[in-house]
């Protein structure tokens, strides 16, 4: 990893995008359920879309290109979390007021102003993952900021808009999405680009993430979540340029520990790519005209040839002089020049392309059909060549975008939105090119939201932000702060201030349990799946003298769903805790002397019945008892 004074040296730029659903009981505008529970599909809707010009007239580059890919798309329809208004056949209800609470008091945890009046629009969507082409969304919040060690990051917008439609399953003619998540309200908080290095990205997103975890609604003792858990509720963007590079947009983070290693190869990919231009111009490089050598390669021995020919395809090919030795160039982990302009002809959904950096006998093509064609494309020694192979207009597609990458490998990084490839490795692929501001316009169908003084004065009375509750969890843990913090930063924060705020059971023992017993039993592949208040009752049994502290993690593994339950299993597994006069009872029983061969002898045969610390104070500090 380098230093802040090279990715300084380089012209580094960095700004994030963070996308999290929240936890509202419906849809941003229609009172669907936006719990993501399991439903049941119920109808298929099947629609075709097209790019049309936003508010300034003009057609946006990357609504343009997915409506050129002419695919169709297929909606499940689901019982309980979809209506009418998802599939664009109904107008938008009022919106959900619950969703903007939770904006205003997020964008304040951002120390973002939030507008006097908040306007929806529509974002033109034309990848199929909204039926009605466009996406709802509102700007809530602008020009904020978070502190980070002492410096400070603007956050220069934060937006309420609506979740996509998840895909099922997509070829080259369709995509199947499902549409029971659609509408579901998002947060997207977007930064500055002054990230000065891809490990600052990665605090940032850490710190963001940490915000919109812990601020709350005051419900009583405990906090009210505001933003959903669990895989996919969070989504990290990061968008990357360096000097003469652009930006490029790579979509979609799961995992927020790997932002700075994608960061670092996009980085690398640009540097690369602008070492690649740089010595196609000093060769005066260019990309020569198509052509059709299907008759050329009528008997040839590659197998992916032979076979497409045999169904009536044809190979179309096209020289390119001066990129001998650049198609193959390594710009990433296993990716090279070859793979960026491949990802761009499997848009047209070939499986790629074939270049002559390549081995080509690989495939089966034998010397001389290689001579064939560099003859027949009039190449010399520092000129490349590729074709592609498939049915007639797929064909003519594909080579068609790839022979356009190529070109723009003379000229510029390209401006694109990735998707990740592998996230270990931090490699990335093309998905389509980068969005500009050509695909907003106001949304007719639904009223702007006056914010009021008296309103948001009343919203934020009731909110509490993440320092108040860090300084909380802290204080009640004793100043573990090591538990302390990695609590803060656990799913399990949840379930742990609803039982610490019932339980008389010693909190750092809930946390404990929680954090490492419990995640213990989850990694064994145990699901754990306890009612709230059930989970109350079980660690109520530590401070009664029921339960020992291994027990309450055996409890846990029985899933009881009741208080009776409880009780039938502590019956059943024999978990009644020996404590007090019949402890000291066990240990006279022993016949023992040494304290460790007592410990030892009764730890063997009670371990889930006696509490360890409990036996090492009977005992004392003294080895012979």
């Amino acid at each position: 990893m380098h230093d802040s004074d090279y990715y300084r040296k380089i012209g580094f730029k960095c700004g994030l995008e963070i996308h999290q659903r929240l936890a509202t009981e419906h849809k941003l505008f229609c009172s669907c359920d936006a719990g993501m529970k399991p439903d049941t599909k119920i109808a298929t809707v099947e629609r075709r879309q097209r790019a049309v010009a936003g508010e300034l007239g003009m057609m946006d580059r990357s609504t343009s290109f997915e409506s050129s890919r002419g695919r169709g798309f297929v909606y499940n329809i689901f019982e309980n979390s979809t209506c009418l208004v998802d599939i664009d056949e109904e107008p938008p209800h009022d919106v959900n007021g619950d969703a903007v609470e939770t904006g205003i008091r997020l964008s304040s945890a951002f120390n973002a102003k939030v507008p006097d009046e908040i306007e929806p629009m529509r974002k033109e969507v034309v990848d199929g993952s909204d039926p009605s082409a466009f996406q709802r969304s509102m700007l809530i919040g602008h020009d904020g900021h978070i502190e980070i060690d002492g410096k400070k990051y603007s956050i220069t917008s934060i937006f309420l808009e609506e979740e996509s439609s998840g895909i099922e399953s997509s070829n080259n003619e369709t995509v199947t999405y499902n549409v029971d998540r659609l509408g579901v309200p998002l947060i997207e908080v977007d930064t500055a680009p002054d990230i000065r290095t891809p490990s600052e990205a990665r605090s940032v997103a850490l710190r963001i993430g940490q915000l919109l975890r812990l601020t709350g609604k005051r419900d009583g003792d405990c906090a009210k979540y505001l933003v959903q858990r669990g895989i996919g509720s969070i989504r990290q963007d990061v968008n990357v340029s360096i000097e003469g590079g652009t930006r490029v947009e790579v979509k979609g983070l799961q995992e927020i520990g790997s932002v700075d290693i994608i960061i670092e190869n996009e980085v690398e990919r640009q540097m690369k790519l602008l070492e690649i231009k740089k010595a196609l111009l000093a060769r005066k490089a260019q990309v020569g005209a198509v052509q059709d050598i299907t008759k050329l390669l009528s008997r040839s021995g590659a197998k992916m040839i032979s076979e497409t020919l045999k169904n009536g395809g044809v190979v179309l090919a096209a020289g390119l002089p001066g990129f001998a030795g650049f198609i193959g160039y390594e710009i990433g982990a296993n990716r090279r020049l070859g793979s960026e302009i491949s990802d761009y002809a499997k848009m047209s959904g070939v499986k790629g392309i074939i270049h002559s950096d390549e081995d080509l006998a690989k495939y089966g093509f034998s010397e001389g059909e290689i001579e064939s064609v560099r003859k027949e494309l009039k190449l010399g020694k520092d000129d490349a060549f590729m074709l592609v192979t498939a049915q007639k207009d797929m064909c003519e597609k594909a080579i068609t975008l790839a022979t356009y990458r190529a070109r723009m490998a003379m000229s510029e990084v390209p401006p694109e939105t990735r998707a990740v490839l592998d996230a270990e490795k931090g490699t990335t692929k093309f998905m389509r090119p980068l969005p500009g501001g050509s695909r907003m316009y106001p949304e007719t169908d639904a009223k702007p939201i006056v914010v009021e003084h008296a309103y948001r004065k009343k919203i934020l009375d009731d909110t509490i932000f993440a320092q108040e509750r860090i300084a909380k969890i802290r204080e009640e843990l004793g100043g573990n702060l090591q538990i302390a913090d990695q609590l803060i930063g656990s799913p399990k924060l949840q379930i742990y201030e609803y039982i610490a705020s019932r339980s008389k059971c010693d909190k750092l023992v809930v946390a404990a349990t929680l954090l490492e017993r419990m995640k213990e039993l989850e990694r064994g592949g145990l699901r754990i799946d306890i009612d709230d208040d059930v989970m109350v009752e079980i660690f109520d049994k530590y401070p009664e003298g029921r339960l020992t502290k291994a027990g309450i993690v055996e409890v846990i593994k029985e899933m009881p769903k009741s208080e009776k339950e409880i009780e039938s299993v502590l019956k059943k597994k024999s978990l009644e805790r020996i404590s007090g006069n019949k402890l000291k009872e066990l240990i006279k029983e022993t016949g023992m002397k040494g304290r460790e061969d007592v410990i030892r002898a009764i730890m063997s045969k009670y371990r889930l019945n006696v509490d360890g610390e409990e036996l090492s104070i009977m005992l004392g500090g003294k080895n012979e008892i």
